[in-house]
């Protein structure tokens, strides 16, 4: 048996540039992980079955799963013969903007080529996941990266200053698609990608918490009101810097001082069920 740690990811920011002729949106977005983490396991079975063992009800074990849809590519692929079972402890909220279900299906592809002795490199496996979801090739790394394309064209970048995370995720889901659809390129939103990449650079928190920003904020926000009135209290009760998390619902906010990431959770946690505070990583 062996194990794969699967951390969620956050947005620095996320911007959508143009329509590309494939349907998908053509974007540029810098990401970095949280200490926020699902758990997988793997172990060969004697059959060529996969399985996938989760405890949550609300969470699908059958081939609705991405993890389940990365084990399935790999045996494809790479013509496993063996089955495997699949234990996910899963601790990111779903339906989140924090890549939960890529993040599981990243821990699969590369837990499947240690279990299986494939040895391939992670440049190859990366190509094998943005065939499944676009979030997939980030989670492979597990770096802190800025990301274009589908979301496969990958240039690392320095891990953010030293700093906590407040996510805060509100009682509903959010399909990616359902926000692309409603997305109009021609109103315009502000996403400084250049300046959280000097921010980066430099290691400059003040400049990084001013430079988050999310082209898809104002089209999840329009629909769900609580997304904004929760990064609104984020930024009032101590928060350096606050934004949306992908297509979203989930919002986090950053601080220096655990003592500031306190008094955030205290202001946040009444308006919602799930909230965390993690250390960035990245």
């Amino acid at each position: 048996m062996i194990y794969e740690t699967a951390p969620a990811k956050i947005n620095l920011t996320l911007d959508t540039l143009f329509k590309r002729d494939d349907g998908f949106h053509e974007v540029e977005m810098i990401m970095t992980t949280i200490d926020l983490n699902d758990r997988l396991s793997f172990e060969l079975r004697n059959d060529k079955k996969i399985v996938v063992d989760v405890e949550q009800t609300y969470v699908p074990s059958d081939n609705k799963n991405l993890a389940y849809k990365a084990a399935e590519l790999m045996k494809r692929t790479y013509n496993l013969k063996q089955g495997i079972t699949i234990t996910i402890d899963k601790n990111i909220p779903v339906s989140a903007g924090l890549a939960g279900g890529s993040t599981d299906a990243a821990a699969t592809i590369r837990g499947m080529n240690r279990l299986y002795e494939l040895n391939r490199p992670l440049n190859e496996l990366c190509e094998l996941g943005i065939k499944i979801g676009t979030d997939i090739p980030f989670c492979i790394f597990g770096k802190t990266a800025l990301c274009r394309g589908k979301g496969e064209h990958i240039t690392f970048l320095n891990k953010p200053p030293s700093a906590w995370v407040v996510v805060a995720k509100p009682n509903l889901g959010i399909s990616s698609p359902s926000i692309f659809k409603k997305l109009d390129l021609n109103q315009s939103h502000h996403v400084d990608t250049t300046a959280c990449k000097s921010a980066l650079i430099s290691g400059d928190y003040e400049l990084l918490c001013k430079s988050l920003s999310n082209r898809l904020e104002p089209v999840s926000g329009k629909m769900h009101s609580e997304i904004l009135k929760i990064k609104e209290n984020m930024l009032e009760n101590g928060a350096d810097g606050a934004v949306m998390s992908g297509s979203g619902p989930s919002v986090y906010g950053l601080t220096q001082k655990e003592r500031q990431a306190r008094h955030v959770y205290n202001a946040v946690n009444g308006c919602c069920n799930e909230v965390y505070i993690v250390r960035l990583l990245g």
